[in-house]
């Protein structure tokens, strides 16, 4: 990578992926990128990565609680 300074790389639109960064709609380039970013959270389209849940874990006392 001879020539090339690393400083001087154009920041891409998170959403997009087409147009550079603006200051004021950080990490978008836009309000309407940013808006339909939000609307994919919004309607679930975006989905976190994360371990199954299952309500049966012995380890977990829970609701087993014993009152006397």
């Amino acid at each position: 990578m001879a020539g090339l300074d690393p400083l001087s790389k154009v920041e891409l639109c998170v959403f997009c992926r087409r147009h550079p960064v603006e200051a004021a709609s950080r990490p978008f380039c836009s309000e309407r990128c940013k808006l339909q970013d939000l609307a994919r959270w919004a309607d679930e389209g975006y989905r976190v990565a994360s371990d199954s849940v299952t309500d049966d874990d012995p380890s977990d006392p829970g609701d087993d609680v014993n009152h006397g």
